[in-house]
């Protein structure tokens, strides 16, 4: 005898549910002080400091970035959606400290920015070897 089970999938209501959120994410790095002060100046974040052995970094209401300092790591990605004049500020801070970026995840050093799905992408490095990516518009799911 087969057993199935089903799942219901409720939709957004305000007054009865709340959307399912990222609350925070640790990112592991070989300083992390300086690591959550690299993402505070090139994304402009908000530092929140020291929490039991993480650094806290406020990206939005929702979530934070908790650093944490490992010997040994895989490289991460992560992708920030961003607004066309955020994007303009941090691409401008992203040259401005000579950090090389590039137009995709296999080619994240060759100094160009994507313009996939009608906006604009980029991606580059932390000093941890993370590989960030900043876009202003979604992927197109088909």
């Amino acid at each position: 005898m087969t057993t199935t089970t089903h799942y219901t999938v409720s939709h957004y209501n305000s007054e009865t549910t709340m959307p399912i959120t990222l609350n925070h994410t640790i990112i592991p790095t070989h300083d992390k002080e300086y690591s959550a002060r690299f993402y505070v100046r090139i994304f402009g974040f908000e530092y929140l400091g020291p929490f039991v052995s993480f650094i806290v970094v406020r990206v939005n209401d929702t979530l934070c970035l908790d650093f944490a300092d490992r010997d040994d790591f895989e490289s991460h990605h992560y992708a920030f959606k961003v607004s066309e004049l955020e994007f303009d500020s941090i691409f401008e801070r992203i040259k401005g400290e000579n950090i090389a970026y590039g137009s995709g995840p296999f080619n994240p050093e060759n100094m160009e920015i994507n313009h996939d799905y009608g906006g604009r992408g980029v991606y580059f490095r932390d000093p941890d070897g993370h590989l960030l990516e900043m876009l202003t518009t979604d992927y197109e799911m088909e």
